[in-house]
Parts: structure tokens; C-alpha cells; sequence
């Protein structure tokens, strides 16, 4: 079919000729996009490993201070910093943001993992870095915050999250958090923006 595209043909190649003309250019761009995805790639391999990369250095970044947090300022008044714009202080919340649901933290572990399943899933689809670093945002947060719902008191999988940053006029917080609105607003600006995972632009 692609020599039929490519070199003008007689008879039944020259009509499959007329037929693959007739097929709208997305509808072509889409299939060899396709044939591009299959895993297994090193474009494909690279952007997996950018995601899985970008996932670690957040998980460990929010684990460590998580720790260095607890271990130095759970004796302690507040340190405030900036003229008191920002505040290092120790707080517990076993809800969600905002501390919502502080009675739903087993909920709150289920919807965590099933996160972090699906965009493991979406990574063998994976061919845009921006889409790599954005993935690997929410997956270092997700997993952030379950690693302190599992091994974090009162028992697995209702364990306490550790917050310690706070702003003025805005929740404590912690940097899993930070990674998960961030990974948030890129994959809202990559979707307005109409750029797949396969890195393609959609014509509109």
C-alpha cells in the first residue's frame, strides 16, 4: 500500500492508489503514528525511562524530607521564613486535600493505587516528554503520599500524610503535593494544547 502511495501505478494499483488518497491526512498521519508506538522502541524506552525517572527523584525528595521534617521539627514551634510568607511546621492530615474526609483515609489509599496502576498502564503508550514528565509528576506524588498511608501511624493503609509547608491563605502541604498539581496543570496545558501521548499535535 505505501509503494502505491509513493509511484504512480497501472490498473488495480493505480484504483488502491485512488482509494489511499481518498483517506483523510489524519487518518494517515494516525496509522504511522501507531506503527511508531509499539513498544519495546527507544523513543518509546526513553520516554519511559524519563517518566520512571522524574517518579523516583520525587518519591525520594518527599520521602527524605518527610523524615528530616519529623525528626527536627516535631518538638518545635514553627519556623517561619521569608518574613513569614512561608512556614516549616509538622502537621498530620488523614484526609485528602484541604483535609477533606479526614474519616475516608482507606478510600483515599484504594483511589492512590488505582492512580498509580493507570498510569503505569498509559506509560507503554508513551512518546512525548513533556507527557513522560508529566506522568512522572503525578506518579511520584501518588506514591508519595500512599508510601506515608501505608507505613505511617495508625496502621497500613490509614496512616497519617505528613504536611509541612505552609503559605499564607493555604493548607499545609507537603512536596508530593506540589508534584500532583503541577503534573496536574502540564497535563491540563498539554490537553488544551491537543498534544497526545504519542507526541502528535490533533488538527482542529
Amino acid at each position: 500500500m505505501q509503494a502505491a502511495r509513493r509511484t504512480p501505478l497501472t490498473g488495480h494499483a493505480e484504483a488502491g492508489q485512488q482509494s489511499d488518497s481518498s483517506q483523510p491526512a489524519e487518518t494517515i498521519e494516525q496509522a504511522d503514528a501507531g506503527q511508531s508506538a509499539q513498544p519495546g522502541q527507544p523513543g518509546q524506552r526513553r520516554r519511559l525511562g524519563w517518566l520512571l525517572g522524574v517518579a523516583l527523584f520525587v518519591l525520594a525528595l518527599d520521602i527524605v524530607t518527610k523524615v528530616t521534617v519529623v525528626a527536627t521539627l516535631s518538638d518545635r514551634t514553627p519556623i517561619r521564613l521569608l518574613g513569614g510568607f512561608l512556614t516549616l511546621r509538622v502537621s498530620r492530615n488523614p484526609g485528602a486535600a484541604f483535609s477533606i474526609g479526614t474519616s475516608l483515609t482507606v478510600v483515599y489509599s484504594a483511589i492512590a493505587i488505582g492512580v498509580i496502576v493507570v498510569i503505569l498502564r498509559t506509560s507503554r503508550r508513551i512518546r512525548s516528554l513533556p507527557w513522560a514528565i508529566t506522568l512522572g509528576l503525578l506518579l511520584g506524588g501518588a506514591t508519595g503520599n500512599l508510601t506515608d498511608r501505608i507505613f505511617r501511624s495508625p496502621g497500613p493503609f490509614r496512616g497519617w500524610v505528613v504536611d509541612w509547608i505552609q503559605v499564607p491563605h493555604w493548607p499545609v502541604f507537603n512536596l508530593a503535593d506540589s508534584a500532583i498539581v503541577c503534573g496536574g496543570i502540564l497535563a491540563v496545558l498539554l490537553s488544551v494544547l491537543g498534544i497526545g501521548l504519542d507526541g502528535l499535535r490533533e488538527r482542529r
